[in-house]
């Protein structure tokens, strides 16, 4: 099979690395990839958001499977591009189509979806500039902290939780007013904030039938123990000690199949996967947010854990074959640690040349690229914020923390940063 897979991040590494270890992968192209991908695959420099050179490359190198990595295109309807298409539509992409997508694309869609579907979540109201001295005022109303996001992609840094009501309303001018996301705040939607812990449980579906992934919990702050500022994701672990079966139950039962039924009762295609943010309060699960895709890093830590094919599992999805599909899972844990550039994710600098990665191959370790490029003259240097994930394996995850943290250290480049804490919270609740 000629798959191609959409992106450039450490997540499409991941899907990369998964993919070629296939029997059923002949050839992986990536669009546009990263240094990473282009050891294992062949690059192609193609934006995912041109949909007509995507089609006319899918059409030439007769490709029979497109895998989305990132929203964008999602939400920019990749999808519905191909079903329009006569020479297209035949061929399975991986991914929602555009109506699908706005439960990731918008915030204010999302929340009428789950109310909709009576589906446990924060309680909240949404807000545009008209309505701004309303929004104040409901601020005012609300119980500390009060969590106020950008309804529109804002590249998982439009979340703000704000301690105090002048903070809030002071976010909430800045966002409907001053345009802090650009387009993305032109609706913010406040909601209430939940306290728990939170984890993150992934679908894959055909629409119809489903297979729940294993969960992860991911690291969203930039410095040691959850302070700073909110980033991409800093680190991961899977599985998650406290997501114990009764709990996955619940998740299935009171979100899973009425998001599904859901979709199919609202006529959505939905082809793809689904990330579903869960925050635990007190043992019940309430949906945070949806992805349309794979997270990251959690992908990072979630892939290696699969067993089974992965190239028949995403066929599966995108033919409509999932019921026959048979999901196994690996018994190790994985620990995902990412490394970023310094000043991150603020401004930083890229083209630092990377150093050590010729010592990190390991049966136990695996090094994912994210903001990587090759120099013309072979090096690999730093393209992005998130510049590698870290992926270590064992049967506990202190040990999987242990290969990642190893590995680590063995690589650098000027002001590197990473966290020291990733998981540690986890092996508390083991203890």
């Amino acid at each position: 099979m000629n798959i191609l897979l959409l992106g450039s991040g450490g997540r499409e590494h991941a899907f990369a690395w998964k993919i070629v270890k296939s029997k059923n992968c002949k050839q992986l192209f990536v669009a546009p990839g990263n240094a990473g991908t282009a050891q294992i695959a062949h690059n192609v420099s193609i934006s995912v958001t041109d949909f007509d050179a995507i089609g006319k490359f899918v059409l030439e190198k007769k490709i029979n499977m497109v895998v989305v990595g990132p929203e964008e295109p999602l939400v920019k309807g990749i999808v519905d591009y191909f079903a329009e298409s006569e020479d297209l539509r035949k061929i399975p992409i991986i991914g929602p189509n555009k109506k699908g997508a706005q439960l990731e694309g918008s915030k204010d869609f999302s929340k009428k979806f789950m109310e909709k579907c009576g589906i446990p979540t924060a309680a909240s109201k949404t807000f545009t500039s008209e309505t701004f001295k309303e929004g104040l005022a409901f601020i005012e109303l609300q119980e500390l902290p009060v969590v106020l996001k950008a309804d529109g992609l804002a590249a998982g840094k439009g979340v703000l939780i704000c301690n105090s009501h002048d903070e809030a309303k002071s976010s909430l001018r800045e966002m409907l007013l001053e345009s802090k996301f650009g387009k993305a705040s032109e609706k913010v939607v406040v909601e209430q904030f939940l306290s728990g812990i939170e984890v993150s449980v992934f679908v894959a579906t055909d629409g119809s039938n489903y297979v729940i992934l294993p969960e992860a919990k991911d690291y969203k702050r930039i410095g040691d123990h959850d302070t700073g500022l909110n980033t991409g994701g800093m680190g991961a672990v899977s599985p998650v000690p406290f997501v114990d079966q009764q709990f996955l139950d619940k998740v299935e039962k009171r979100i899973v199949i009425p998001t599904i039924k859901g979709l199919e009762m609202q006529n959505i295609h939905y082809q793809g996967f689904l990330f579903i943010g869960l925050m635990n309060v007190n043992g019940d699960p309430y949906v945070i947010e949806y992805n349309v895709r794979m997270g990251d890093p959690e992908t990072q830590a979630v892939l290696p854990r699969i067993k089974s094919d992965f190239v028949n599992l995403l066929h599966a999805m995108g033919t409509k074959q999932l019921e026959a599909y048979h999901f196994e899972l690996e018994k190790f844990c994985t620990t995902t640690v990412v490394m970023v550039a310094g000043g991150y994710p603020e401004s930083y600098k890229k083209g630092n040349e990377i150093q050590g990665l010729e010592q990190t191959a390991g049966e136990n370790v695996v090094v994912f690229h994210a903001g990587t490029q090759l120099a013309t003259t072979g090096e690999v240097l730093t393209n992005g914020g998130r510049v590698l994930a870290v992926t270590g394996m064992g049967s506990e995850t202190e040990i999987a923390l242990k290969h990642a943290y190893s590995t680590v250290e063995k690589i650098s480049w000027n002001d590197v940063y990473f966290r020291k804490d990733i998981g540690q919270d986890i092996l508390k609740l083991k203890k």
